[in-house]
């Protein structure tokens, strides 16, 4: 099979298209076709090892001390079950599925293999395949944040900061679906985007100042890296959380102690990618709750190139990459970024 591998850190360019051995399901498996997957935050930095300040040997012991770990990226996908094992009872072959390997990396291939009871489920017909791929990475991250960590009730101030990225547009859609009061935090040209996807509130980032000590906040949501302890605390209110996504050793190490001392809390750590999660997230997105906001699409053969866009750092939610083209009018089952 065709796959994209790497072998060294660095920019795009350190990508190659390649023939591999196509994976061969055990008996608890199912090999999946892949028809759509992304390039996300994750593996831009699994790929670049441009992370937050103090953790480079982290993420080194992560991906890879002297050179990539899993040579194949790729977090997420959607595709059609094409075998399965002898033991595989949930699934059969000709199945649409979501896929989300997450830290185990692998979707930039033409088949990835999942076990039937891994992070897996089947794809609603409600949702393209280009949305389906785009489901799980920000949107498992934002549902465990929200629900399980910093339990967001109806009724709540809930500010995102960095709210146009894949995982930001998650958070900004999921809140709103627990019945929150959101502000979302972006650049001016993508204000519309999420008011679109339920913002009451947008601050333009280059003029307003969130916190300036004139707003208060139940949970601040910081995607961006840019609203450390040191700045959000005066923004939160009495026993108010902050949801650190993306921040730096420092605020990972000392920010929950800093936190506690002040009355209130300071969320930090990586999201958990329990199956229980995905298939609830799946549930949600069938239901018209939650669709991933598609910003571009690109063919397999021009995955450098998608690879690249996101280095930019100006991506309006997700970036999907198409080995399979769907049969359907553009825009049906998901949310384009305009």
């Amino acid at each position: 099979m065709k796959a994209y591998t790497y072998s060294r850190y660095g920019n795009p360019e350190v990508l190659e298209l390649v023939d591999v051995a196509t994976p061969i399901p055990n008996d608890n498996e199912i090999l999946i076709k892949t028809h759509a997957t992304t390039v996300s935050s994750g593996d831009w930095r699994a790929r670049s090892l441009k992370v937050p300040a103090g953790m480079g040997w982290m993420a080194r012991l992560a991906f890879g001390v002297f050179r990539p770990r899993k040579p194949i990226l790729g977090t997420e996908l959607s595709g059609v079950v094409v075998e399965v094992g002898a033991a595989v009872t949930e699934f059969k072959v000709g199945d649409a599925v979501i896929a989300f390997p997450g830290a185990s990396f692998g979707a930039h291939a033409e088949y990835c293999v999942m076990p039937q009871d891994g992070k897996v489920a089947h794809k609603p017909e409600t949702l393209s395949f280009e949305a389906a791929a785009a489901l799980a990475f920000g949107g498992t991250t934002a549902y465990d944040f929200l629900v399980n960590k910093a339990q967001v009730k109806a009724g709540e101030k809930v500010l995102v900061n960095g709210a146009s990225g894949a995982t930001g547009t998650s958070f900004v859609q999921l809140a709103k679906f627990f019945g929150a009061e959101i502000t979302a935090v972006c650049s001016a040209a993508n204000a519309e985007l999420v008011r679109s996807l339920g913002a009451d509130h947008v601050f333009d980032y280059a003029k307003t100042d969130f916190a300036d000590g004139g707003h208060k906040f139940d949970v601040i949501v910081d995607t961006a890296g840019t609203a450390p302890w040191s700045r959000s605390r005066r923004a939160l209110t009495a026993g108010g959380r902050l949801v650190i996504v993306n921040g730096s050793l420092l605020d990972m190490v000392l920010g929950p102690l800093r936190a506690r001392l002040s009355g209130k809390k300071m969320i930090v750590g990586v999201a958990s990618e329990a199956a229980s999660i995905l298939r609830k997230l799946v549930s949600l997105a069938d239901e018209g709750h939650f669709i991933p906001v598609i910003d571009r699409s690109y063919s397999f053969d021009h995955m450098i190139d998608a690879h690249r866009h996101v280095d930019t750092g100006h991506k309006k939610g997700n970036v999907v990459v198409v080995l399979v083209p769907s049969k359907r009018e553009p825009g049906e089952g998901e949310r384009l970024a305009s």
